[in-house]
């Protein structure tokens, strides 16, 4: 009998699956909670949402029937004049995630290495493996800081294509610091720095505008986190001028949906509105930080991003997110090495950020362990 299964590649079959946040009214569906009781704090969402001007554009979209422009002309143009980088360089994608795809099926042969730098962002892998790239990993250290010397072992061990680095590093928030990033572009191999947090982090970092004067540097950018966009999917990089026609050729024609595109552009023509929720949520980040430290099991460390890892001691930190999500308050765990023991914690409003340290403390008194005392 004919098994459908048997027409899927190998590779496939045997790759992970990769571990999304599930819907906000599945969750809510789940919990058996209503969604205004729910702090949704594990995706590193925006909490004020998108500006109200963002969404009128969307509600006076003139062509919504009409195909797109393939090539995001407006928006780029939006992009160059906001970020002062060249119109030419710039690529538009839905998300990030669609950017990293085209990158690695720009550049990858099956068998081919990449190095990836774990913990960090889950889609590098898994667009690695969609590609049967040889996906090498290179921990991070215990701070999370990259290991440079076995990053460059790798490189002339395994001659990698590329590598992936997130600066500000998802899950824990540290920025690379600009002397690791220098000495990680004189390697040979194209650097793929995912900037997707960038705007929360201390002015001075990014190299956004570096991609011009470098062959071997990629800069990607989303509109999820600053722009409170994570639902329409837009995102940006910039490449090398020699990597452009290529890339034109394999992206899909109408990547970036007309709906995209005109919120992008409005929340470019409000920056000014979104850097001062930034600047709301970065102080909201300093203060929640603070509060964790008080939770005398929790050791949150200082993040450049709108969100703070930290370490659980006394009780499963998977636990703690359970116990978390039946008071209504969503955090994220991995289960993977290194993080373990870690939840992640968006920054949200002042009062989320009340009503979580409440039910930490609550938990606390429910569980001796936790606490630390006996």
């Amino acid at each position: 009998m004919f098994d459908p299964v048997t027409l899927i590649r190998p590779h496939i079959q045997k790759m992970p699956a990769y571990a999304p946040i599930l819907p906000f009214e599945v969750l809510s569906q789940q919990l058996g909670l209503s969604p205004g009781r729910i702090v949704k704090l594990d995706a590193n969402e925006n909490p004020y949402g998108m500006l109200p001007a963002v969404r009128k554009a969307l509600t006076e979209m003139p062509f919504p029937h009409i195909y797109p422009d393939p090539e995001s002309r407006e928006l780029r143009r939006a992009l160059a004049e906001y970020h002062g980088i060249p119109f030419e360089n710039i690529l538009a994608g839905a998300g990030a995630d669609e950017l990293i795809d085209l990158v690695l099926r720009l550049t990858i042969d099956p068998g081919e290495a990449i190095l990836n730098c774990p913990p960090t962002f889950g889609m590098y892998p898994f667009d690695g493996d969609l590609c049967r790239a040889r996906v090498v990993d290179i921990p991070r250290r215990e701070d999370f800081s990259l290991d440079l010397p076995g990053i460059e072992r790798a490189v002339r061990q395994f001659k990698p294509k590329l590598i992936f680095v997130t600066s500000p590093n998802n899950p824990d928030g540290s920025l690379v610091p600009s002397a690791d990033l220098k000495r990680l572009l004189e390697l040979p191999l194209l650097v793929v720095l995912d900037e997707a947090y960038m705007e929360f982090a201390a002015p001075g970092h990014s190299l956004l505008k570096e991609v011009q004067q470098r062959k071997n540097l990629v800069v990607l950018r989303t509109f999820s986190k600053w722009a409170g966009l994570a639902g329409l999917r837009i995102g940006f990089g910039a490449f090398p001028e020699a990597l452009m026609p290529h890339l034109w050729k394999i992206k899909q024609p109408y990547n970036v949906s007309v709906a995209a595109s005109s919120a992008a552009i409005a929340a470019l023509q409000h920056a000014a509105e979104l850097n001062e929720i930034g600047e709301r949520i970065t102080a909201e980040r300093e203060r929640m930080y603070a509060r964790l430290g008080t939770i005398p099991a929790l050791q949150p460390y200082p993040s450049q991003s709108n969100f703070i890892l930290c370490r659980v001691a006394g009780m499963d930190a998977g636990l703690l997110k359970k116990s978390l999500a039946k008071a209504g308050i969503l955090v994220r765990y991995f289960d993977k090495p290194g993080l373990q023991d870690c939840i992640r914690i968006s920054v949200g409003k002042p009062e989320q950020t009340e009503r979580l340290i409440l039910e930490l403390r609550k938990i606390a008194t429910e569980n001796t362990e936790f606490t630390g005392t006996n």
